[in-house]
């Protein structure tokens, strides 16, 4: 690859990130025309400020090769339209025939805990009495899925609570857990963790597919496979089915958002930090989009399948975390996720606040006609897309933030399942 076109896609991906979408779109076709890099001027009037959904295609197509490790794609013309975009980690998919068999993208069988295989890969490496953070394998829908397991210490004879965490982009079950400092709380409390881990053939920026069809529905794709390991941990463990909760980050959160929508019989509360609402995109243009600007669609297969969902149930108690400067999952976007579950009838009382070293916020807690509670949404001042409160040993987070881990649960553990929130 020469150097011009080398130094003109550069000038497109740092257009793409400051949000100047008509800009990052005619330096690519200047790039694709030869032209020469002084020909692009950052400066220059940004006519399309908003950038447009074509504009976004043309961008994804051509800077997807500068943002990601070397694919091996013959030819532009084998690369698909749609690109794969989430928390800032970009891929295509191209149409050679892949080296590994993809996962099916038709319906899942059902839920049958008892004919999925279980594996445990390695032994735990935890002390005696600090628990145990064991992997192993389940087997769903003929695929293989790896997660890890924390188990508390003085377990025995107790029916405890059980938290799924899903991890964001780029991440994995061990960065997740010490990043978000979830498995020291669980030893301090007593409740088991559960994180899946996402395959990296399924994505391989190991990001939850929040924003496909397949995978956005009861019984189908990667919610049932949650779904599934989820009820295996409970089956294997003495968990208490009434205090079985789910959440995430970013590409987890939206995520979880998903699931607990498709499995209300399940989970009886979730938790979205930095993520989006069940139905916001159907396609990966539409998620590039709704990323950068937090307008939500609200027609297509996407949101008929989390509405066809929400139909059959009360709204699961959420609570979401925010940060106000969040450059990669635009902050509307945890509003939009509030509005999901309390709609026209809830009332909100905000409190303003300040962590403990300095990051204020503002806390809006939602309630009904009744006076119960329906969702909390912290939006953190000054922040961005990270794990509010959480350890730097773990990426994306921000220890200056009020401590979502314990937020998080504290409202998790107010709200078991089958009771008036």
């Amino acid at each position: 690859m020469n150097s011009r076109f080398q130094n003109l896609m550069r000038a497109a991906t740092q257009l793409t990130r400051a949000g100047r979408l008509g800009d990052a779109t005619r330096a690519i076709q200047r790039a694709l025309r030869g032209a020469r890099p002084g020909a692009v001027a950052p400066q220059a009037a940004n006519a399309d400020a908003g950038g447009t959904l074509d504009g976004a295609r043309e961008l994804a197509q051509a800077t997807l090769p500068q943002l990601v490790e070397p694919t091996p794609i013959a030819s532009a013309s084998t690369v698909l339209e749609a690109a794969l975009v989430v928390d800032a980690a970009v891929h295509v998919e191209s149409q050679l025939e892949p080296s590994v068999a993809p996962l099916p993208t038709s319906r899942a069988e059902p839920i049958d805990v008892a004919v999925i295989d279980v594996e445990v890969i390695d032994e735990p490496a935890t002390a005696l009495g600090e628990g145990e953070f064991v992997s192993a394998s389940h087997r769903h829908a003929s695929q293989n899925h790896n997660y890890k397991l924390y188990l508390p210490p003085n377990r025995a004879g107790r029916r405890l609570p059980l938290v799924v965490m899903l991890h964001g982009c780029t991440q994995d079950p061990d960065d997740f857990a010490a990043g978000t400092g979830m498995n020291a709380v669980a030893r301090e409390e007593g409740f088991f963790v559960l994180y899946p881990a996402q395959s990296r053939l399924a994505n391989p920026s190991g990001c939850w597919n929040w924003f496909k069809h397949n995978d956005q529905q009861r019984d189908s794709g990667e919610p049932a496979a949650i779904a599934a390991l989820t009820q295996v941990a409970m089956q294997q463990h003495d968990i208490d089915p009434r205090r079985v909760y789910i959440a995430g980050l970013s590409a987890g959160g939206a995520m979880a958002a998903i699931v607990a929508k498709a499995y209300p019989e399940i989970f009886a509360a979730v938790g979205v930090h930095s993520g989006l609402p069940c139905g916001a995109a159907s396609s990966a243009m539409e998620a590039f989009i709704v990323m950068r600007n937090g307008e939500a669609n609200r027609i297509g297969a996407a949101r008929g399948a989390c509405e066809k969902n929400a139909r059959q149930s009360k709204p699961i108690p959420t609570i979401v975390f925010h940060g106000d400067k969040d450059k990669t999952v635009h902050p509307r976007n945890g509003e939009q996720v509030i509005a999901a579950v309390t709609g026209d009838t809830a009332d909100a009382k905000v409190e303003q606040g300040v962590s403990s070293l300095g990051r204020h916020y503002t806390r809006s807690t939602h309630h009904d006609d009744d006076g119960n509670a329906l969702a909390e949404h912290w939006l953190v001042h000054g922040a961005g897309h990270a794990w509010s409160g959480g350890n730097s040993q773990g990426s994306y987070t921000d220890a200056n933030g009020p401590d979502a881990t314990r937020a998080m649960l504290q409202f998790f553990f107010a709200r078991p399942l089958g009771t008036s929130h």
